[in-house]
């Protein structure tokens, strides 16, 4: 039987791996945009999934498995631009990656208290209802946004896409879309 920490490390293993050979590519363009275009970029990833998963139909070849890997990373992308809030676009891949690893190990010390407190109720949970939860977190992050990022009883932001990237991760082991061995 796997382990969820094994299962969430090959998740996490594929998407850094992909994360990393697109900076190779591209260098780090994505650090022009704002939290406002990251968010909306997460929104197109899971509007996608959830129209396909409605349609049960897709038009376009890249699939489910690959949006939530792009939600992943993604949101890491903004926990990254949190934490520099400098303008320094270009950004050498080994910083990259140390920033990558920086705000996954703190994502995934979220998920094992998380995990603890609610015995795992994400494995008995539909991948559907976890696509609702995280355009619901994504609606409340761009009314964040909208409210210049203050709240009066709310977490910020940066809870918000550490609790989606957990859901992805979550979707991508339930729907077994990235094979993962462990």
């Amino acid at each position: 039987m796997k382990t969820t920490e094994a299962e969430y490390q090959a998740v996490i293993d594929h998407c850094r791996e992909l994360f990393t050979k697109k900076n190779q590519d591209y260098g780090t363009s994505w650090r022009i945009l704002r939290l406002p275009s990251i968010t909306d970029q997460i929104f197109i990833k899971a509007q996608r999934i959830r129209t396909i998963q409605e349609k049960g139909s897709q038009k376009v070849q890249d699939g489910i498995t690959e949006e939530f890997v792009g939600i992943v990373n993604y949101c890491v992308m903004a926990l990254i631009q949190i934490a520099l809030q400098g303008r320094t676009t270009e950004l050498a891949v080994d910083t990259i990656t140390d920033l990558y690893d920086q705000q996954i190990n703190e994502v995934r010390e979220l998920l094992f208290n998380k995990n603890h407190d609610y015995g795992e109720a994400w494995r008995a949970m539909r991948v559907s209802s976890m696509t609702d939860i995280i355009l619901m977190k994504l609606l409340r992050i761009k009314q964040i946004e909208d409210n210049a990022g203050q709240t009066l009883v709310s977490e910020g932001v940066k809870s918000g896409y550490q609790d989606m990237i957990n859901y992805a991760v979550f979707c991508l082991i339930t729907s077994n879309g990235l094979q993962t061995n462990g």
